[in-house]
Protein backbone atom coordinates (compact mmCIF):
# COMPACT_ATOMS: atom_id res chain seq x y z
CA UNK A 1 0.00 0.00 0.00
CA UNK A 2 1.43 3.40 -0.91
CA UNK A 3 1.95 5.52 2.06
CA UNK A 4 -0.22 8.82 2.16
CA UNK A 5 1.70 12.03 1.51
CA UNK A 6 2.29 14.39 4.10
CA UNK A 7 0.25 17.04 2.16
CA UNK A 8 -2.10 16.74 -0.14
CA UNK A 9 -4.67 19.72 -0.69
CA UNK A 10 -7.33 19.26 -3.48
CA UNK A 11 -9.42 22.21 -4.65
CA UNK A 12 -9.57 24.05 -1.20
CA UNK A 13 -11.20 27.10 -1.27
CA UNK A 14 -11.83 29.86 1.07
CA UNK A 15 -13.71 33.22 1.54
CA UNK A 16 -14.23 36.16 3.74
CA UNK A 17 -17.51 37.59 3.61
CA UNK A 18 -17.48 38.49 -0.52
CA UNK A 19 -13.84 38.00 -1.05
CA UNK A 20 -11.94 34.88 -2.20
CA UNK A 21 -9.00 33.82 -0.06
CA UNK A 22 -8.45 30.65 -1.79
CA UNK A 23 -9.82 29.65 -5.05
CA UNK A 24 -9.15 26.17 -5.73
CA UNK A 25 -6.15 25.33 -4.73
CA UNK A 26 -4.39 22.21 -5.36
CA UNK A 27 -0.82 20.83 -4.50
CA UNK A 28 0.68 18.07 -3.07
CA UNK A 29 4.16 17.67 -0.37
CA UNK A 30 6.53 14.94 -1.03
CA UNK A 31 8.00 13.15 2.32
CA UNK A 32 10.92 14.41 3.45
CA UNK A 33 10.35 17.60 1.09
CA UNK A 34 11.01 21.23 2.08
CA UNK A 35 7.41 23.57 0.32
CA UNK A 36 7.46 26.99 0.52
CA UNK A 37 4.30 28.87 0.11
CA UNK A 38 5.41 32.39 -1.61
CA UNK A 39 3.19 35.19 -1.75
CA UNK A 40 2.70 38.32 -0.97
CA UNK A 41 0.32 40.08 1.77
CA UNK A 42 -3.27 38.97 0.68
CA UNK A 43 -1.98 36.27 -1.27
CA UNK A 44 -3.89 33.04 0.59
CA UNK A 45 -0.70 31.83 2.45
CA UNK A 46 -2.43 32.81 6.18
CA UNK A 47 -5.52 31.50 5.13
CA UNK A 48 -3.79 27.83 4.04
CA UNK A 49 -1.52 27.99 6.93
CA UNK A 50 -4.62 28.15 9.00
CA UNK A 51 -6.58 25.29 7.13
CA UNK A 52 -3.39 22.80 7.20
CA UNK A 53 -2.78 23.54 11.24
CA UNK A 54 -6.57 22.95 12.12
CA UNK A 55 -7.19 25.97 13.10
CA UNK A 56 -9.94 26.66 10.84
CA UNK A 57 -12.11 24.49 8.46
CA UNK A 58 -11.52 25.02 4.20
CA UNK A 59 -15.13 26.98 3.18
CA UNK A 60 -14.69 24.33 0.55
CA UNK A 61 -12.06 20.97 -0.81
CA UNK A 62 -10.10 19.28 0.98
CA UNK A 63 -7.13 18.95 2.93
CA UNK A 64 -5.21 16.14 4.16
CA UNK A 65 -2.35 15.43 6.41
CA UNK A 66 -0.63 11.70 6.06
CA UNK A 67 -4.38 10.95 4.60
CA UNK A 68 -6.01 12.40 7.47
CA UNK A 69 -8.33 15.02 7.02
CA UNK A 70 -7.56 18.08 8.73
CA UNK A 71 -11.66 19.17 9.30
CA UNK A 72 -12.60 15.98 10.00
CA UNK A 73 -9.86 14.48 12.01
CA UNK A 74 -8.28 17.44 13.26
CA UNK A 75 -6.91 15.40 16.48
CA UNK A 76 -4.88 12.86 14.34
CA UNK A 77 -3.27 15.95 12.63
CA UNK A 78 -2.24 17.85 15.24
CA UNK A 79 -0.28 14.35 16.60
CA UNK A 80 1.76 14.42 13.53
CA UNK A 81 2.48 18.09 12.96
CA UNK A 82 4.43 20.65 14.71
CA UNK A 83 3.46 23.98 14.11
CA UNK A 84 5.87 27.16 14.18
CA UNK A 85 3.81 30.49 14.09
CA UNK A 86 4.79 34.10 13.12
CA UNK A 87 4.56 35.20 16.72
CA UNK A 88 6.52 33.33 19.00
CA UNK A 89 4.09 31.13 21.27
CA UNK A 90 6.55 31.48 24.29
CA UNK A 91 6.27 33.22 27.83
CA UNK A 92 9.00 35.51 28.24
CA UNK A 93 9.20 35.94 31.97
CA UNK A 94 9.64 31.77 31.82
CA UNK A 95 13.30 30.31 31.09
CA UNK A 96 14.06 28.48 27.70
CA UNK A 97 13.95 25.52 29.28
CA UNK A 98 10.50 26.12 31.39
CA UNK A 99 8.72 26.87 28.21
CA UNK A 100 9.96 23.79 26.52
CA UNK A 101 8.82 21.71 29.65
CA UNK A 102 5.76 23.65 29.39
CA UNK A 103 4.88 22.77 25.99
CA UNK A 104 6.31 19.38 26.53
CA UNK A 105 3.56 18.49 29.37
CA UNK A 106 1.00 19.99 27.11
CA UNK A 107 1.84 17.59 24.54
CA UNK A 108 1.21 14.81 26.99
CA UNK A 109 5.11 14.25 27.07
CA UNK A 110 6.16 12.93 31.02
CA UNK A 111 8.76 12.24 33.51
CA UNK A 112 12.05 11.04 31.45
CA UNK A 113 10.74 11.46 27.83
CA UNK A 114 9.77 14.57 28.62
CA UNK A 115 13.35 15.81 30.12
CA UNK A 116 14.84 13.31 27.15
CA UNK A 117 13.02 15.28 24.45
CA UNK A 118 13.63 18.96 26.41
CA UNK A 119 17.35 17.97 26.60
CA UNK A 120 17.30 16.97 22.32
CA UNK A 121 15.50 20.17 21.31
CA UNK A 122 18.11 22.50 23.02
CA UNK A 123 20.87 20.51 21.92
CA UNK A 124 19.63 20.48 18.04
CA UNK A 125 18.77 24.32 18.18
CA UNK A 126 22.21 25.03 19.84
CA UNK A 127 20.41 26.57 22.88
CA UNK A 128 21.71 24.35 25.37
CA UNK A 129 24.14 27.16 27.10
CA UNK A 130 21.09 29.70 27.12
CA UNK A 131 18.62 26.75 28.70
CA UNK A 132 18.39 29.11 32.02
CA UNK A 133 17.75 32.56 30.39
CA UNK A 134 14.47 34.47 30.58
CA UNK A 135 13.11 34.05 27.05
CA UNK A 136 12.32 37.78 26.36
CA UNK A 137 16.04 38.87 26.87
CA UNK A 138 16.89 36.61 23.85
CA UNK A 139 16.89 38.74 20.66
CA UNK A 140 14.78 37.67 17.74
CA UNK A 141 16.84 34.99 15.97
CA UNK A 142 17.16 33.07 19.90
CA UNK A 143 13.49 33.30 20.35
CA UNK A 144 12.63 31.58 17.19
CA UNK A 145 14.84 29.02 17.60
CA UNK A 146 13.25 28.33 21.15
CA UNK A 147 10.26 28.65 19.48
CA UNK A 148 11.53 26.11 16.45
CA UNK A 149 12.80 23.68 19.19
CA UNK A 150 9.10 23.81 20.84
CA UNK A 151 7.30 22.72 17.71
CA UNK A 152 9.60 19.75 17.44
CA UNK A 153 8.94 18.14 21.18
CA UNK A 154 6.66 16.03 20.46
CA UNK A 155 8.79 14.42 17.22
CA UNK A 156 6.19 15.13 14.61
CA UNK A 157 6.53 14.13 10.93
CA UNK A 158 5.47 17.46 9.45
CA UNK A 159 6.96 20.93 10.43
CA UNK A 160 4.41 23.81 9.56
CA UNK A 161 6.36 27.39 9.98
CA UNK A 162 4.38 30.47 9.02
CA UNK A 163 6.72 33.28 7.62
CA UNK A 164 9.25 31.86 10.23
CA UNK A 165 12.03 35.02 8.59
CA UNK A 166 9.40 37.90 9.66
CA UNK A 167 11.67 40.59 11.95
CA UNK A 168 14.77 38.71 11.61
CA UNK A 169 17.99 40.53 10.37
CA UNK A 170 19.59 38.35 7.20
CA UNK A 171 22.08 36.88 9.47
CA UNK A 172 19.66 35.49 11.87
CA UNK A 173 17.88 34.21 8.88
CA UNK A 174 20.50 32.34 7.89
CA UNK A 175 20.99 30.81 11.30
CA UNK A 176 17.34 29.52 11.33
CA UNK A 177 18.13 27.96 8.10
CA UNK A 178 21.25 26.44 9.27
CA UNK A 179 19.61 24.76 12.49
CA UNK A 180 16.57 23.56 10.09
CA UNK A 181 19.14 21.61 8.21
CA UNK A 182 20.91 20.52 11.12
CA UNK A 183 17.12 19.16 12.45
CA UNK A 184 16.80 17.32 9.04
CA UNK A 185 19.99 15.83 9.16
CA UNK A 186 19.36 13.93 12.31
CA UNK A 187 15.75 12.75 11.75
CA UNK A 188 13.31 11.61 8.62
CA UNK A 189 11.34 16.01 8.75
CA UNK A 190 9.32 17.27 5.99
CA UNK A 191 9.09 21.10 6.05
CA UNK A 192 6.00 23.31 4.76
CA UNK A 193 6.90 27.41 5.17
CA UNK A 194 4.84 30.29 3.86
CA UNK A 195 6.89 33.34 3.40
CA UNK A 196 6.99 36.83 1.57
CA UNK A 197 10.89 36.45 0.92
CA UNK A 198 10.84 35.09 -2.44
CA UNK A 199 14.47 34.62 -2.04
CA UNK A 200 13.68 32.01 0.58
CA UNK A 201 12.09 29.95 -2.16
CA UNK A 202 15.54 28.88 -3.29
CA UNK A 203 16.20 27.02 -0.28
CA UNK A 204 13.19 24.78 -0.85
CA UNK A 205 12.97 21.99 -3.15
CA UNK A 206 9.61 22.89 -4.80
CA UNK A 207 7.71 26.18 -4.00
CA UNK A 208 4.16 27.13 -4.93
CA UNK A 209 3.49 30.73 -5.56
CA UNK A 210 0.40 32.06 -4.59
CA UNK A 211 -1.63 35.55 -5.71
CA UNK A 212 -5.00 36.79 -4.61
CA UNK A 213 -5.87 33.28 -3.47
CA UNK A 214 -4.79 31.72 -6.80
CA UNK A 215 -1.67 29.20 -7.65
CA UNK A 216 0.61 31.22 -10.52
CA UNK A 217 3.65 28.88 -10.45
CA UNK A 218 4.52 25.38 -8.93
CA UNK A 219 7.70 23.55 -9.57
CA UNK A 220 11.30 23.59 -8.75
CA UNK A 221 13.08 27.10 -7.72
CA UNK A 222 15.31 26.88 -11.02
CA UNK A 223 12.52 24.91 -13.49
CA UNK A 224 10.65 28.54 -12.66
CA UNK A 225 13.00 30.83 -13.21
CA UNK A 226 13.69 29.12 -16.52
CA UNK A 227 10.38 29.88 -17.57
CA UNK A 228 11.16 33.17 -17.69
CA UNK A 229 14.44 33.11 -20.00
CA UNK A 230 17.91 33.28 -19.73
CA UNK A 231 18.12 37.10 -18.00
CA UNK A 232 16.03 39.85 -17.30
CA UNK A 233 16.77 43.55 -18.86
CA UNK A 234 15.62 46.45 -17.10
CA UNK A 235 15.33 49.75 -18.62
CA UNK A 236 14.65 52.69 -17.33
CA UNK A 237 13.87 56.39 -19.71
CA UNK A 238 15.20 59.79 -18.94
CA UNK A 239 12.09 62.09 -17.81
CA UNK A 240 10.04 59.32 -18.70
CA UNK A 241 6.62 61.37 -17.76
CA UNK A 242 3.84 58.36 -19.05
CA UNK A 243 6.01 56.01 -16.08
CA UNK A 244 8.01 53.98 -18.67
CA UNK A 245 4.43 53.09 -21.19
CA UNK A 246 6.00 55.10 -24.10
CA UNK A 247 9.54 53.28 -24.09
CA UNK A 248 8.05 50.26 -23.55
CA UNK A 249 6.07 50.65 -26.92
CA UNK A 250 9.18 51.72 -28.92
CA UNK A 251 11.46 48.93 -27.83
CA UNK A 252 8.41 46.40 -28.97
CA UNK A 253 7.86 48.15 -32.14
CA UNK A 254 12.22 48.52 -32.59
CA UNK A 255 13.19 44.95 -31.53
CA UNK A 256 9.98 43.16 -31.93
CA UNK A 257 10.30 42.22 -28.08
CA UNK A 258 7.46 41.44 -25.15
CA UNK A 259 7.80 43.96 -22.43
CA UNK A 260 6.38 44.84 -19.12
CA UNK A 261 6.47 48.11 -17.28
CA UNK A 262 6.54 48.28 -13.51
CA UNK A 263 7.22 51.21 -11.22
CA UNK A 264 8.38 53.26 -14.22
CA UNK A 265 10.62 50.49 -15.40
CA UNK A 266 10.59 48.70 -18.52
CA UNK A 267 11.64 44.99 -17.73
CA UNK A 268 12.74 42.65 -20.72
CA UNK A 269 13.33 38.82 -20.60
CA UNK A 270 15.58 37.82 -23.02
CA UNK A 271 17.63 34.71 -23.60
CA UNK A 272 20.88 37.06 -24.20
CA UNK A 273 20.36 40.11 -22.23
CA UNK A 274 23.79 40.99 -22.08
CA UNK A 275 23.61 41.45 -26.25
CA UNK A 276 20.43 43.05 -26.03
CA UNK A 277 22.17 46.39 -23.55
CA UNK A 278 24.48 47.81 -26.39
CA UNK A 279 21.53 47.34 -29.08
CA UNK A 280 19.21 49.36 -26.80
CA UNK A 281 21.64 52.31 -25.94
CA UNK A 282 22.23 52.51 -30.19
CA UNK A 283 18.49 52.65 -30.85
CA UNK A 284 17.66 55.00 -27.94
CA UNK A 285 20.91 57.45 -27.51
CA UNK A 286 20.36 59.74 -24.92
CA UNK A 287 17.01 58.97 -23.85
CA UNK A 288 17.94 56.10 -21.52
CA UNK A 289 18.72 56.57 -17.99
CA UNK A 290 19.56 53.49 -17.06
CA UNK A 291 20.28 49.71 -17.80
CA UNK A 292 20.82 46.48 -16.14
CA UNK A 293 20.82 42.96 -16.85
CA UNK A 294 20.80 40.54 -14.03
CA UNK A 295 19.79 35.99 -14.10
CA UNK A 296 15.79 35.74 -13.34
CA UNK A 297 14.60 35.58 -9.72
CA UNK A 298 11.82 33.84 -8.23
CA UNK A 299 10.77 37.30 -8.14
CA UNK A 300 10.60 37.78 -11.66
CA UNK A 301 8.77 34.44 -12.40
CA UNK A 302 5.93 36.55 -10.07
CA UNK A 303 5.91 39.22 -12.48
CA UNK A 304 5.91 37.39 -15.39
CA UNK A 305 2.92 35.16 -14.21
CA UNK A 306 0.72 38.10 -12.51
CA UNK A 307 2.33 41.04 -14.33
CA UNK A 308 2.22 42.97 -11.18
CA UNK A 309 5.04 43.37 -8.69
CA UNK A 310 5.30 41.54 -6.02
CA UNK A 311 4.20 44.33 -2.91
CA UNK A 312 0.56 45.67 -4.70
CA UNK A 313 -1.72 43.31 -2.42
CA UNK A 314 -4.78 45.17 -1.03
CA UNK A 315 -3.97 46.28 2.25
CA UNK A 316 -7.38 45.17 3.33
CA UNK A 317 -6.06 41.66 2.31
CA UNK A 318 -3.24 41.54 4.03
CA UNK A 319 -2.38 38.88 6.79
CA UNK A 320 -5.44 36.51 4.90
Amino acid sequence: MTPSPPVLVDGLAHRYGSRQALAGITFQVEAGEIFGLLGPNGSGKTTLFRILSTLMPPGAGRALIFGFDVAAQPADVRRRIGVVFQSPALDGHLTVAENLRHHARLQGLGGAQRRQRVDEALAALGLAERADDAVKTLSGGLRRRVDLARGLLHDPSLLILDEPSTGLDPGARRQLWQHLDTVRGRRPLTILLTSHFMEEGDRCQRVAILDAGRLVALDTPAALRKTVGGSVVTVRGEEDGDGGEALAAAIRERFQLETQVLDGSVRIAHPEGATLVPRLAAAFPGRLASVSVQSPTLEDVFIQRTGHGFHMASPAEAGQ
